[in-house]
């Protein structure tokens, strides 16, 4: 099992065509939203950070742990990974205003609810400029109510 989790994590570490040296933050941004409605964001995972990556490698790790010692019972993680604040499928995501703010970049994905429109709502990606050439990386994603992605993973291993 330990080594499962060790190689799904090295996978996070790979790099991805979809992610070129000159990308911008609407481009992260419109790459996200794709593989958010496509449920699957294994794609984007090569835009994380380091850091990013081992926190999200370390949740899994918990996960799977907690997972291997009660099967029958739903892990923290057993709806996946929180990448949007809602895990309900929204049929729309589109990027919006891109700002700047203590050194990182942010940027807006609005979700959308064709059939639902007052369920609508938005997170802010939180990107930092990536080591080595001009493109850009994802450290966090704001999500509402004040929470963030490395928030919620925290919480859920907290207990």
């Amino acid at each position: 099992m330990k080594l499962s989790t060790l190689a799904s994590a090295a996978i996070f570490l790979l790099p991805t065509a979809a992610f070129a040296a000159d990308s911008t933050p609407a481009d992260i941004g419109a790459i996200f939203c794709k593989a958010s409605l496509e449920d699957d964001m294994s794609p984007f995972e090569a835009a994380l950070t380091p850091d990013l990556s081992a926190v999200i490698a370390e949740a899994e790790a918990k996960n799977a742990e907690i997972q291997a010692a009660t099967p029958n019972e739903k892990p923290p993680l057993g709806d996946g990974l929180p990448w949007r604040s809602w895990t309900d499928y929204a049929d729309g995501c589109a990027v919006g205003t891109i700002t700047e703010e203590a050194g990182k970049t942010l940027v807006e994905i609005r979700y959308s609810f064709t059939t639902s429109p007052d369920a609508n709502y938005a997170d802010h990606l939180v990107l930092i400029p990536a080591t080595g050439n001009d493109s850009w990386q994802l450290d966090d994603i704001n999500l509402i109510d004040g929470m963030t992605l490395r928030s919620v993973l925290a919480a859920a291993f907290a207990q």
